[in-house]
């Protein structure tokens, strides 16, 4: 009889352990921008919208996934939705440039196929998301810049605006606070002997660039990213988020990624691709993987995060910064949002 009680206690322990080693399945992580974002500077009616936003991006992914749809799908529509909330830098609510132009950016690429797409330096796009879609689908190219990317979207049918669409006032006042900022520096600095480097001399305290990586039932990854830059950006700067292995990049193999933060550090580092690798060549998780390659970056002295998903739901989701805007789904529709570190 007490052998049996020993057996008996030894199965529960084992199915305990087991419980607790096995990971939710995710299929879908995004996110809304990472940066200084501390609680004590929101108000409780902005935290609650930034939550509803992402909640909603959330479940329109969901929904496509749950549909049968394709992994693109449900990052397309994801996306969609941030770029349509003003509370992003992506979109509806892009950040300007010293020229006070609105310019965004945006990627999208299959994991199955390693097919990608990418619009830069765009104007009129209601949604650059699906230009970069379109590139990737319908044109032989990988990606597009500028006029020619808006006169491509055109002629493929999505929505076009006039640029005033893209003007908030919190963005405007944005830019005139790091022109002011700009311009106090650059008195402190005149005279000094050290050479100034050509560009923004401030960098964006509050990066709210949009990504998504999604896995549909199929077992494909897909991942995107969407932005509008940094605030006050000069000569035509193009940051990471457009950029194939930089800020954005997916592998059925190995993992979907999209970042956020200070583009520069993130292309020098081939951030996104350089986690893949990580993970095919040194068989490394996906977490282990996205913590060093953040760790480097911010050695360098770069700021900002990440998301990853693998091919098997495991996500991860790291950032060196105050707070990061990020949101998951498991295969069985729970919906999990959070802001601060």
């Amino acid at each position: 009889m007490k052998a049996l009680k020993l057996v008996a206690i030894g199965l529960i322990s084992i199915l305990a352990l087991n419980a607790s080693a096995q990971q939710k399945k995710y299929v879908m992580v995004i996110h809304g921008g990472a940066g200084t974002i501390l609680k004590k500077n929101m108000t409780p009616e902005k935290e609650a919208a930034y939550v509803a936003a992402l909640t909603a991006a959330l479940n329109a992914g969901y929904a496509e996934i749950k549909a049968g749809k394709t992994s693109l799908d449900a990052v397309e529509a994801t996306i969609q939705v941030l770029e349509n909330d003003p509370h992003f830098n992506a979109g509806k609510g892009a950040v300007f440039t010293h020229d006070g132009r609105n310019e965004l950016d945006a990627a999208i690429m299959d994991g199955k196929s390693l097919m990608a797409g990418a619009v830069a330096g765009v104007t009129t796009i209601k949604n650059p998301i699906s230009a970069a879609r379109a590139v990737m689908e319908k044109s032989e190219h990988v990606m597009m810049f500028g006029d020619g990317a808006d006169k491509f979207a055109k002629e493929v049918g999505l929505e076009i605006v006039d640029p005033k669409y893209f003007w908030t006032k919190e963005r405007w006042d944005g830019l005139q606070d790091a022109i002011k900022e700009d311009s106090t520096k650059a008195v402190l600095d005149h005279g000094s002997k050290k050479s100034s480097l050509l560009g923004t001399i401030n960098h964006d305290y509050k990066f709210g660039t949009v990504g998504c990586v999604a896995l549909d039932k199929a077992g494909n990854l897909a991942a995107g990213t969407s932005t509008g830059g940094m605030t006050n950006k000069k000569y035509g700067r193009v940051g990471d988020s457009p950029i194939i292995g930089a800020g954005t990049y997916c592998n059925n193999e190995t993992a979907g990624i999209s970042c956020t933060g200070w583009g520069e550090f993130y292309i020098r580092n081939v951030v996104a691709k350089t986690i893949s690798d990580l993970m095919e060549y040194k068989g490394l998780s996906v977490a282990e993987a996205s913590k060093i390659v953040l760790d480097k970056v911010g050695k360098m002295g770069g700021d900002g995060g990440l998301i990853a998903l693998d091919k098997k739901g495991n996500v991860a989701m790291p950032f060196n910064t105050e707070g990061m805007y990020r949101g998951t789904v498991t295969a069985d529709g729970k919906v999990e949002v959070n802001i601060y570190k």
